[in-house]
């Protein structure tokens, strides 16, 4: 039993499936590809349980089976290879799959495709079709102030809700928070749920190069993402989201403009100089000058840096970790943003002024620190 595949098309499909298997796996199978030829068609399977990926290849074949293949020695012999057309040969009577190169062969154990759990089926499911730019967009914007502590599962993914209003997405680990929304962007009736990290990893790998639509159906428990060439299933995060409209301050009448890559690069030299562990960092504001000052007491450094900018609003002092901050504002493509922000212990809040696309709102909350 033969088919022919290109060993480039096959890298690249099993690179992205890669995502999803775990290192450490307690159950071996899953540690595993899944091999579903149909004709002229492959079908490419790789699950954690929890999440399932499949994407299928047009081939060369007229058999119809299905075999298990270990995932990193298949990568790894694939990765030394060159661009070219390779033969599968399927020995049933050793439980050996053997893989033809111009070069040589290589005969690999296979398992039993019956072994490999089936993909989860999301039952009733509710239908959304959103823009796959859109979707990576929200994506990328959130899933880094997603947070990872196991006490608080509701926080390790990203919030999304679908309502007549608009679509929203929120990420926060409760030292700070990503809201984006698209008004322009509807669904007839609200609905939402909390999509894990790792899935929502995957997915941006995927839609960073689509074009297409993506169709979501969901239910209470599970999700399913399709592409032209990709279908992600996985199970949702079971927990109710916290009440973020209500961290985020309403009256915020001091508002510092500024050049967003020029505010990021003087919060990244000073944060050098910075405590290692409170990663602190200054803002003084008053008139139209903005200073940014850090300082390790127990290493004798310190930076202090000021900054031109417009600011409107009572003089102020106010701390941030630098962290959080740097991957806010690396996380924008504006030319400049702004900083509003009611008193020193109050969340400041960061968005772009510029660069958004129609009906798009980006606003981002850090969290203040106390000054030493």
């Amino acid at each position: 039993m033969k088919f022919i595949l290109n060993s480039k098309t096959l890298l690249e499909k099993l690179l992205l499936l890669n995502g999803v298997i775990n290192s450490k796996s307690t159950l071996p199978i899953l540690e595993n590809f899944l091999f579903e030829i149909d004709g002229k068609s492959l079908k490419l399977t790789a699950s954690d349980l929890e999440t399932t990926m499949i994407t299928e290849l047009e081939i060369d074949s007229e058999i119809k089976t299905g075999v298990a293949i270990n995932a990193r020695i298949i990568i790894e012999i694939l990765k030394t290879l060159p661009e070219q057309p390779l033969t599968f040969t399927i020995q049933s009577s050793s439980n050996t799959i053997e893989m033809s190169s111009s070069s040589g062969k290589y005969a690999l154990a296979y398992a039993n495709a019956d072994e490999f759990p089936k993909s989860i089926q999301v039952e009733d499911p509710a239908k959304i079709l959103i823009p796959s730019k859109v979707l990576g967009t929200a994506i990328s914007k959130t899933l880094f102030a997603t947070g990872s502590d196991d006490l608080r599962p509701m926080m390790a993914g990203v919030f999304f809700k679908f309502s007549p209003e608009g679509f929203v997405f929120v990420a926060t680990d409760a030292h700070k928070l990503v809201k984006y929304m698209r008004k322009d962007m509807t669904a007839h009736q609200e609905a939402e749920f909390i999509m894990p990290k790792k899935p929502l990893g995957i997915l941006k790998g995927i839609l960073g190069n689509a074009s297409e639509n993506v169709v979501i159906e969901f239910n209470n428990s599970n999700a399913t993402f399709r592409l032209e060439k990709f279908e992600l299933t996985c199970r949702l995060i079971d927990a109710k989201y916290p009440n973020y409209e209500a961290v985020i301050p309403k009256e915020n009448p001091n508002r510092l403009l500024i050049n967003r890559t020029q505010f990021l690069n003087s919060v990244k030299c000073v944060a050098l100089f910075s405590n290692k562990t409170t990663h602190q960092v200054a803002l003084s504001l008053g008139g139209n000058e903005l200073n940014i000052f850090a300082e390790d007491v127990d290493y004798s450094n310190k930076a202090d840096e000021r900054i031109s900018c417009n600011y409107s609003g009572d003089e102020m002092k106010i701390g941030f970790n630098s962290r959080f901050l740097i991957e806010m504002l690396g996380n924008l493509q504006s030319e400049e943003v702004q900083l509003e922000m009611s008193f020193p212990n109050r969340a400041g809040i960061l968005s772009p002024t510029d660069g958004n696309d129609e009906g798009e709102l980006i606003t981002m909350l850090c969290m203040p620190v106390v000054l030493k």
